[in-house]
């Protein structure tokens, strides 16, 4: 089963990928949304079992990849996929089971193609992690020519969750120090990369550049994450909002209210950053970086309302990624954070 979005197949890839297997027998499944859900994974899972599958293929960004990573969970573990969620303890009830999947994206963001998790809003609304090294792929096939055609909005938000990943990861007080340098290099890469991704759409070195910046934010947040990953669930399960453009939209709020916990580390983001001024200038140089990709505004102008704050508070408070944070964060935190981004 090729499971895939209609933008992808819009502008021919998921063609490119049927022509690539040659004949071989295959069943689509097209209709993932850009916040995947637990829906989505059941209508996929019944195409699956309709056509006798054996296995997945994912074609696109992180959330066909995800969709396709919750299908293979689906279709050989019995129950509700919540189950299988990391903070419903659900990690170690995904098996060898699973169905195997292959990889091919076609954003530089998540970095799925090379990470144990997925995320997925199930039924009850809420948006929630798995995670397990047998949903990790079989195989990835990591293409930078696949991502010409990604439009100069998307390039901008997928980079800034690729960017995201890889500064959270670095700023986690877990002890990774493996994770910390593949950070902060995947940071430095993203940094010189993606604005010419932006404006230079088919430039094969910065597209390489951001792919590669991708996977390795993934790789390094296995260490895991913090503050701005847990907003940027809630505004992707209350709001709709894609995730790599929320992440844009909370990190300078979320990084400056850290840089007091660990000042040095932001002094070393600075630094592969080749910005002058040392860590207090890193957080301004971010917001302009922003802007010169074309994210500007704030939630508001998104259309985040004041009305949504009780359901984003308490989502982000019960995500998981916030443990890690370099300060802890109480559901007061999260409200003053949602607000000063507003």
């Amino acid at each position: 089963l090729i499971v895939t979005d209609q933008g992808v197949k819009a502008v021919g890839i998921l063609q490119k990928a049927l022509d690539a297997l040659g004949g071989m027998p295959v069943a689509v499944f097209d209709q993932t949304p850009s916040n995947p859900t637990e829906a989505a994974v059941r209508a996929a899972t019944e195409v699956y079992k309709a056509h006798g599958c054996d296995g997945l293929i994912a074609v696109g960004g992180g959330s066909s990849i995800d969709c396709a990573k919750c299908v293979s969970i689906a279709v050989s573990h019995e129950g509700p996929l919540k189950t299988y969620a990391t903070i419903e303890g659900g990690s170690l009830k995904i098996t060898d089971r699973v169905a195997p999947l292959i990889a091919v994206p076609t954003t530089s963001g998540t970095g799925s193609e090379v990470a144990r998790g997925a995320i997925l809003i199930v039924d009850d609304g809420r948006k929630l992690g798995f995670h397990s090294w047998f949903i990790v792929p079989k195989a990835a096939i990591c293409d930078p020519e696949l991502t010409f055609g990604l439009p100069p909005m998307l390039t901008a938000a997928t980079g800034m969750d690729a960017l995201t990943h890889n500064i959270e990861s670095y700023l986690s007080p877990a002890y990774h120090p493996l994770c910390d340098g593949i950070a902060l290099e995947g940071t430095r890469i993203a940094a010189a990369a993606l604005l010419t991704a932006v404006q230079q759409p088919t430039n094969l070195q910065a597209r390489s550049d951001m792919m590669m910046a991708s996977m390795m934010g993934a790789i390094a947040f296995q260490k895991d994450l913090g503050a701005v990953h847990s907003c940027a669930h809630a505004l992707g399960a209350v709001c709709d909002l894609h995730h790599g453009l929320a992440n844009a939209l909370m990190i300078d709020t979320v990084l400056a209210w850290n840089l007091a916990a660990v000042p040095a580390k932001f002094d070393e983001l600075a630094h592969v950053c080749q910005v002058a001024g040392g860590g207090a200038a890193f957080v301004p140089w971010l917001k302009s970086l922003k802007a010169s990709v074309g994210i500007t505004g704030g939630l508001a102008a998104h259309g985040v309302t004041p009305a949504h704050l009780p359901r984003l508070v308490a989502i982000a408070t019960a995500d998981i990624c916030h443990q890690t944070n370099p300060r802890p964060c109480t559901a007061a935190d999260f409200e003053a954070l949602f607000k000063a981004a507003m």
